[in-house]
């Protein structure tokens, strides 16, 4: 299991470990292909080496220290979900250094000296478009072995493009493709289908009157839900996988300016589990959520929503 080391600038109480290692810097919301690619060239020199791999990542989000944030901030991938990522691409050890206004301040030399160097860095590897002090100072990885004075070797990874174009993959837009349901771009960038948690939780009981009864989902504030719409799921409760349909929405048809909640409809289901926790993938945005004018083309609707989530199931495993 990946351990997580939690940081605080300046280390008064860090005790180096007993190795030299091989860190990678990242901000790294969402591990997403790019991401993956500088940990698997950090990993190679790690190999090579034979030194332990570890993570030098941040928390929070920089926007929330120093921007105004207009909207809630959610994370691709909270803390905990981006720890175990990171372990899964062999990564012995995180890092987590509180982003705080004196470590944004740091010059290129404190924060090698107060960073890493008591980290042991044998080597530094990080996106070419990382940034590690101030920008002032030119803290950037172009001029990181300058600042290095051959205390440690740099190694900086190029941009990853998606397959077939020029777009660099990053955790801004992947988290623009959600909002706007775009879920297959969403996969391809992340390698994966996208996950979110939560908790279950008593709704309206609605959806069992009309014949498709749902769960009901509390997610976690900081992670980052799809936009509102209705999409094919695969959800995880009670110790298996199941397959399903979810609504991310205000139930328009039933009242106006409800709270958003999420809804799923899983397929071969039937048990009562409120406050079970839930893994849910977001594989496909089947249409937006519509205000039906009578309760029966809400349910036809729902019929069809159901036929074409089991056809794209049904493809995924063709």
């Amino acid at each position: 299991m990946t351990e997580l080391i939690r940081l605080h600038y300046p280390l008064n109480n860090f005790t180096s470990p007993a190795t030299q290692q091989v860190v990678v810097m990242g901000f790294f919301d969402g591990v997403h292909l790019g991401h993956q690619r500088v940990i698997q060239e950090a990993a190679k020199v790690a190999h090579r080496k034979d030194l332990p791999l570890v993570v030098l990542t941040y928390n929070p989000y920089p926007g929330l220290v120093f921007e105004k944030m207009n909207q809630p901030w959610h994370y691709l991938t909270p803390l905990e979900e981006k720890v175990k990522l990171l372990g899964k691409l062999g990564v012995d050890r995180v890092y987590c250094l509180q982003l705080t206004s004196h470590v944004s301040e740091l010059a290129p030399e404190d924060f090698i000296q107060d960073v890493l160097l008591p980290l042991r860095a044998e080597t530094v590897v990080a996106g070419y478009d990382h940034w590690y002090g101030a920008k002032k100072y030119q803290a950037d990885m172009a001029h990181l072995p300058d600042f290095a004075k051959n205390r440690f070797q740099v190694v900086t990874v190029g941009k990853t493009s998606l397959k077939g174009t020029d777009d660099k993959i990053s955790s801004r837009v992947i988290r623009q493709q959600l909002t706007d349901g775009r879920l297959e771009q969403v996969t391809e960038s992340l390698g994966r289908v996208h996950q979110t948690t939560g908790l279950i939780v008593h709704g309206d009981a609605r959806g069992r009157t009309l014949g498709f009864p749902t769960i009901n989902i509390w997610t976690p504030e900081l992670e980052s839900l799809p936009g509102i719409g209705v999409y094919a799921v695969s959800a995880f409760v009670d110790g298996r996988w199941y397959d399903g349909m979810a609504s991310i929405g205000r139930n328009v048809t039933f009242e106006a300016n409800r709270p958003v909640t999420v809804e799923i409809n899983l397929f071969d289901f039937n048990d009562q589990v409120y406050g079970e926790n839930v893994k849910v993938q977001w594989h496909l945005k089947l249409r937006d959520e519509v205000k039906f004018t009578t309760v029966e083309a809400l349910v036809d609707q729902l019929q069809i929503d159901k036929e074409l989530t089991l056809e794209y199931f049904r493809e995924k495993i063709d």
